[in-house]
């Protein structure tokens, strides 16, 4: 789970991590009144969505007056902002957070993420701020200082002075940075995070200042963090996934036309690659996991059904823990609730595969049934294409 920016940057005050001053508005009149609250000749104005590359989208606007704030305000709320990571579409501008201007000296780089290969947590740094760590790390690697953490040691101080002395930070300043350290470590392992990040943390005439923050969150710990959970912002999130957590399912949209419902990961990237192989395009990845009820085969199937782009739906099952004649029976019901238009081709193997072959053809539904994988695939394919 995303938060905006404004949440990850009063969590960095909660843990006292250094972090800008600002004042959230949601209409142009509280933008200016922001500003003239904060003080000073000089603000950012920075529009609050669930993506990068903000700066470069038009985003974030620098102002010299109260009266410009109100004006780049009226520019931003209620348009779609569209980024690199966005998508075409874009995402809704809201909120916009005020800050204060500051006099920069030097910005840095500094994430805590998980480390899988070693088990643990890896502090990812450079002397590169306020720029795209993944074009940093692809044109100039030797620019990125990486520090591991391992859970039962946690951040020591020798890890921080190291990690500053690669930063090339002054030494006036390692005691602050080895407290950022620390707190975003204490964040991060707390509140469950996936990720901490600060790009910009600037050098200016206070010291060492996160200058944006970033935080995401682990979705299956946010029964423990109720705090948290209330931060979440559905407007900023695909309508189709969030209908899809409704179900407990696993929904991601692309952009092809061949609609996807299948058990379990590995089958579900498999399905896509194939569809790929022969030509066709995944719309989704959509996994429906090993323990879906008829009712969340429903809700599946209605997500599937409710994208303009899906031409045909594969299902692609393979009965395990999850049984053929449940998939079978969530799709005859989903079926007969909605008007399916498009072609609509069922693969099952496995537990209950006869039984829920059964169910479909006395459905009296229009389904192509497929006996393999690849049949099923091919089908799709060519059901798209006629």
């Amino acid at each position: 789970m995303n938060v905006h920016e404004y949440q990850a940057n009063q969590l960095f005050r909660d843990y006292g991590i250094p972090a800008m001053e600002g004042i959230v508005a949601a209409t142009a009149s509280e933008a200016a009144s922001a500003a003239k609250t904060l003080g000073g000749s000089v603000w950012v104005v920075k529009a609050q969505v669930h993506a990068g590359g903000r700066g470069k989208a038009g985003g974030v606007k620098l102002v010299k007056s109260p009266e410009q704030a109100g004006k780049i305000a009226q520019t931003l709320l209620k348009n779609r902002l569209v980024t690199h990571q966005s998508g075409p579409d874009g995402v809704p501008v809201e909120k916009l957070f005020v800050v204060r201007g500051t006099d920069i000296q030097k910005e840095f780089y500094l994430a805590l993420a998980m480390d899988a290969q070693n088990a643990g947590l890896m502090f990812i740094a450079s002397s590169d701020g306020g720029t795209e760590i993944e074009k940093t790390a692809q044109q100039n690697p030797n620019a990125i200082a990486r520090q591991p953490i391992d859970l039962n040691i946690g951040v020591k101080s020798y890890m921080c002075r190291a990690m500053a002395d690669k930063l090339g930070i002054p030494q006036e300043l390692h005691k602050s940075f080895e407290h950022i350290m620390q707190a975003m470590y204490r964040l991060f392992t707390e509140k469950n995070c996936s990720m901490v990040e600060i790009n910009p943390l600037a050098i200016t005439s206070d010291g060492l200042v996160a200058l944006d923050s970033k935080l995401n969150f682990e979705d299956n710990a946010l029964f423990r963090h109720p705090d948290i959970a209330a931060m979440r912002d559905i407007g900023q999130e695909d309508a189709r996934e969030v209908e899809a957590s409704k179900f407990d399912l696993n929904y991601v949209g692309l952009d092809g036309d061949i609609g996807c419902m299948v058990n379990g990961a590995g089958l579900a990237m498999a399905t896509m690659d194939m569809i790929q192989h022969h030509g066709g395009s995944p719309a989704n990845f959509l996994d429906v996991g090993g323990s879906a009820s008829e009712e969340n085969i429903a809700g599946a199937f209605r997500i599937l059904l409710s994208d303009d782009q899906v031409k045909a739906i594969l299902v692609n099952i393979f009965g395990g823990i999850m049984k053929c004649d449940v998939i079978a029976s969530g799709i005859v019901a989903a079926a007969k609730k909605t008007d399916v238009r498009v072609p609509l081709i069922v693969r099952l193997e496995g537990t209950n595969a006869a039984e829920g072959r059964d169910i479909l053809a006395q459905s009296g539904l229009d389904i192509i049934s497929a006996d393999t994988f690849e049949q099923g695939v091919k089908a799709a394919v060519s059901a798209v294409k006629a």
